[in-house]
């Protein structure tokens, strides 16, 4: 789960239907998205500098939207909003077909519309995903502490749990039952497996399972927020980012926080491991928070967000950076936020959170864009 809600303001941050509404036409092919995706590009909204971007297109106006993932077969988007004018007080899930913006109107929503939700990802089926709740335990939004002792914090609610439900918004799987926080669920490309962050050992480490839940796996055992974890485009390694304490101020302060369900997100850095936990090694040593980390398609590379040459906490942009930690490049030049990327699975298009074009507000939006190498 990652909050993004007065990010803007707080200046810091760490960083998953309506029966009434139509239901979406998945029949588009994909020279007809690629095609419709380059009539809608908006070369204003492309810095200079981001060479990397053929094209762009904005998806949302209004609200935080964030957590963009493609079906496997990148015709479609589920996303995470809270936006207002949509009837939201609290994040849920929206469906999109990639060809689509929704300046005035509104996208399905295929979460039940009670708790708050995070991370949803698609199943290979493309008529599945998996995402985190907190509606069995209360249906109202949960009250989100930003603050503890002056610094900004997040909450890690024991009450979300990770569900499978169809596009129409029905529930057809409960896959966790532990006590404590299990959410910030994503899937391999290989389509078997899901990772998620999990507090069942008492601390926030990571886990596999299977698509049905069974053979659970601990990934991770070290004392730190392990979260935002995705595979390798070949599903044989997990990128995810870490708090990771080492001094005893550090420790304690990370402990007792998180007794009391908070976490502190703005030091944190990008760790790589094999899917089964084994030559974990850290990838980053930049400093502040870097993270939102996602797999180039060649997967030889990292695209992640990242504040390391802020002063005050932003802008955050996007990098890129080699699996052996060489060869960092700037990707996006903002003044404000750009963060979780994720690339289609074909890899030609990369979706991503932003703060550009928002008029000066603290709107984060969602936008497409094409990529170039």
């Amino acid at each position: 789960m990652r909050v993004i809600t007065t990010l803007l303001l707080l200046a810091i941050f760490f960083s998953c239907k309506n029966p009434s509404e139509k239901k979406m036409e998945t029949s588009q092919s994909s020279e007809e998205t690629v095609s419709t995706i380059q009539n809608m590009e908006r070369d204003t909204l492309i810095y200079p500098e981001e060479k990397h971007f053929k094209s762009i297109h904005q998806v949302t106006f209004g609200g935080d939207n964030a957590e963009a993932y493609w079906s496997f077969d990148d015709k479609q988007i589920v996303f995470q909003s809270n936006f207002k004018d949509w009837g939201m007080e609290c994040d849920q899930m929206f469906l999109m077909n990639v060809s689509e913006s929704f300046q005035d109107s509104k996208p399905p929503m295929i979460s039940t519309g009670k708790g708050r939700t995070t991370c949803a990802y698609f199943l290979p089926d493309n008529k599945h995903f998996v995402y985190g709740s907190t509606h069995l335990v209360d249906e109202q939004c949960p009250e989100v502490p930003l603050r503890k002792n002056g610094k900004y914090v997040w909450p890690v609610y024991d009450s979300f749990d990770i569900f499978i439900a169809d596009l129409e918004g029905n529930i057809t799987r409960q896959l966790t039952n532990e006590p404590g926080y299990d959410a910030e669920a994503t899937v391999s490309p290989k389509g078997d497996k899901i990772v998620f962050t999990s507090m069942r050992s008492g601390d926030l480490e990571l886990y596999t399972m299977n698509l049905d839940g069974s053979d659970v796996k601990q990934i991770t055992n070290e004392l730190g927020y392990d979260g935002g974890a995705f595979f390798s485009p070949d599903g044989t390694k997990l990128i995810f980012r870490s708090s990771r304490p080492k001094t005893p101020e550090a420790i304690k302060e990370y402990t007792d926080l998180l007794a009391t369900g908070l976490v502190q997100p703005t030091e944190m850095e990008l760790y790589i491991c094999n899917a089964d936990g084994s030559e974990l090694r850290q990838l980053t040593n930049l400093g502040n928070a870097n993270w939102s980390p996602f797999f180039h398609p060649s997967g030889e590379k990292i695209l992640f967000s990242s504040n390391f040459e802020a002063e005050r906490g932003f802008p955050f942009n996007l990098y890129l950076i080699d699996l052996d930690g060489k060869n960092l490049e700037r990707v996006t030049h903002g003044e404000t936020f750009d963060a979780f990327p994720v690339f289609s699975n074909d890899g030609k298009y990369l979706a991503f959170s932003s703060n550009r074009s928002n008029g000066g507000g603290r709107d984060t939006n969602l936008f497409i864009a094409e990529w170039q190498d």
